[in-house]
């Protein structure tokens, strides 16, 4: 684990290999008040990044925005809340309190801890912004991506982005619970913004060729589920035959079953997020991978 200043006041809170489960937060503080981008999984790792704040500032954080409803990301927030209030998407919220601990019905020999879920208190459909002294933390919904009630955290003065899962610096993108048409929609808006700094939800901080690096796999995928499609192969045969090119060493390279079955959904008619059963398709992950899903949280 590791916390770097990526601008006065600033800090990505980066943990190491950003596999599954093991994400990055963001700390916004003005030596007093504070915004925690997301938490973590389990309860100790979620004690250790409250730790690390408090290096940072001796008041607890404000403000916990989730960026999703992922367990990885929002496990953590009772070990912050109260006092902080928890912020997200209206839609997050909705996933969270259906499924916000699936994470330990998928991974059942990691030790999580007994820390209960919290739902987020404050929840925005578009966008929102929070002033942290003199920070201004713009949170905006992008539209449906990696999940359907994603939120990045902008800082327009610091040009600095927080996105969440939407873009995973040298990871292998997930968008299952997602679109792919989407999360293309949604990175090209990012990138819009040109940012200087860009802290994913996982992997090490980066800068916009990540955005760019993101673009490019979604487009692959897209055009191999139209070729994988059009041969009548199912989605993990056409992953099974598929030189992964540019994209073989980001991690999770499994993931590429499970967004091709997002992509021929989509392909096939699908609204962005329509609901597809991930239990069989985690199985078919594992089976392109010879071995169970490795989680290190």
């Amino acid at each position: 684990m590791s916390l770097r200043e990526v601008a006065d006041g600033v800090h990505a809170y980066v943990q190491a290999d950003g596999g599954w489960c093991v994400n990055n937060a963001g700390v916004v503080h003005d030596g007093g008040a504070a915004l925690l981008v997301d938490t973590a999984a389990t309860e100790s790792r979620a004690l250790a990044l409250r730790d690390a704040v408090r290096r940072l500032t001796p008041t607890p954080p404000g403000v916990v925005v989730n960026t999703h409803h992922h367990g990885d990301h929002t496990l953590g927030n009772a070990v912050f809340a109260p006092p902080a209030t928890v912020v997200a998407h209206t839609t997050t919220r909705h996933d969270m309190a259906a499924r916000g601990t699936a994470l330990r019905q998928v991974w059942p020999g990691v030790d999580w801890g007994g820390q209960p879920l919290v739902l987020p208190e404050l929840t925005f459909t578009d966008r929102l912004t929070i002033h942290i002294g003199r920070t201004e933390v713009r949170l905006w919904h992008p539209g449906p991506a990696h999940t359907t009630g994603d939120v990045v955290a902008w800082l327009p003065a610091q040009r600095v982005l927080f996105t969440g899962d939407v873009v995973m610096p040298g990871h292998t993108p997930f968008v299952l619970m997602g679109s792919v048409h989407g999360s293309l929609h949604a990175v090209a808006a990012l990138a819009a913004l040109e940012p200087a700094v860009v802290v994913g939800g996982h992997g090490p901080v980066a800068g916009p060729e990540a955005l760019h690096a993101t673009t490019a796999y979604l487009r692959w995928l897209d055009d191999l589920a139209g070729r994988g499609l059009a041969a009548g192969l199912t989605p993990l045969e056409a992953a099974l035959e598929t030189d992964l090119g540019d994209h073989a060493g980001w991690g999770e390279p499994e993931r590429l079953v499970a967004n091709l079955h997002r992509a021929y959904a989509e392909r096939t008619g699908a609204p962005p997020g329509t609901y597809l059963p991930s239990a069989p398709v985690f199985t078919e992950m594992e089976r392109w991978l010879g071995g169970p899903l490795p989680c290190s949280a």
